[in-house]
């Protein structure tokens, strides 16, 4: 297999993991909705590098960084995960035009080098506007983040074989998604616990919302898909109070008013689960009567 065959093989496994590891971490099955900008805006992208007469790792650190900001701008980030799994679609979407723009036989290392800047930069450009209350220290951010990217995709240059590196990078994002969805699972049962002690939330279904396998199940919900939809709900809730905290009393205003509006939609799906088992339990109760009153 030729270098441009494997590099384009590498970015179709790496989308069809990274589509999958999204759904583990949020439980949205919209991936390609979600992943459309990244994908147009690498490709972009990856024209600029493939034009620009610079060092392709100082080219690639730079536009990658700007193409996360727009990312930012236009995408539904929530945490800087989430960030970091959008800016590694830029990183892998900025390759395909170098794969058929440029003739010289380095597409697997400039699929590691794109790969880890966007990383760096979905994952920094989110962090700052999350994090950063006043927009010089969000520039300020940003502009360290594109360094950091500059010098993450200068390191498979100190790789020996650009194929084993490729093979490891392309391992980093998916990793790192399944790693932060477990490190944040006491964080959102905490979180959710406290729901279920204000009243807006069962007991019975702190843990099956919070816990990263469990809440792929029904756990004993009627209809599957909308217990993981109440599962998604309820993770938000989880992440904007997180989010709520020490900000400014406008802003945590508009997450409050968003809380509250979770609230009543899981409520009101919890609900609805609750009178269609009850209704189910009642009616497998009457067939039996009706049958002996046959007989």
């Amino acid at each position: 297999m030729t270098d441009d065959l494997l590099t384009l093989a590498l970015i179709a496994a790496f989308l069809v993991v990274m589509a999958a590891v999204r759904y583990f971490k949020t439980l949205d099955a919209g991936f390609f909705r979600v992943a459309r900008t990244p994908l147009i805006a690498g490709i972009i992208v990856g024209i600029g590098i493939a034009f620009i007469p610079l060092p392709r790792f100082v080219v690639a650190g730079i536009l990658i960084t700007i193409a996360a900001l727009y990312v930012r701008l236009t995408g539904d980030e929530r945490e800087p995960a989430d960030g970091m799994i959008l800016g590694s679609i830029v990183g892998v979407a900025a390759v395909l035009p170098i794969v058929f723009l440029d003739d010289t036989d380095i597409a697997v290392r400039t699929f590691s080098e794109c790969l880890l800047a966007g990383i760096i930069a979905g994952y920094g450009v989110t962090f700052a506007a999350l994090h950063a209350r006043d927009r010089m220290r969000q520039l300020a951010l940003d502009a360290v983040t594109a360094a950091l990217a500059i010098a993450a995709a200068w390191l498979p240059h100190l790789g020996r074989n650009d194929h084993e590196t490729a093979y490891v990078v392309s391992c980093i994002a998916p990793l790192l998604g399944i790693i932060v969805t477990f490190q944040q699972w006491p964080d959102i049962r905490a979180e959710l616990r406290h729901e279920a002690s204000l009243g807006f939330l069962d007991d019975a279904d702190v843990r099956p919302a919070a816990h990263p396998l469990l809440r792929l199940g029904r756990a004993g919900w009627a209809d599957p898909r909308a217990h993981r939809e109440f599962v998604r709900l309820a993770n938000e809730i989880a992440l904007r109070k997180r989010h709520q905290r020490g900000r400014p009393d406008d802003t945590a205003r508009l997450y409050q008013l968003e809380i509250i509006k979770l609230r009543m939609q899981i409520q009101e799906m919890s609900k609805i689960d609750h009178d269609t088992r009850r209704a189910a339990e009642h009616g497998s109760d009457t067939i039996p009567a009706e049958v002996s009153r046959r007989e």
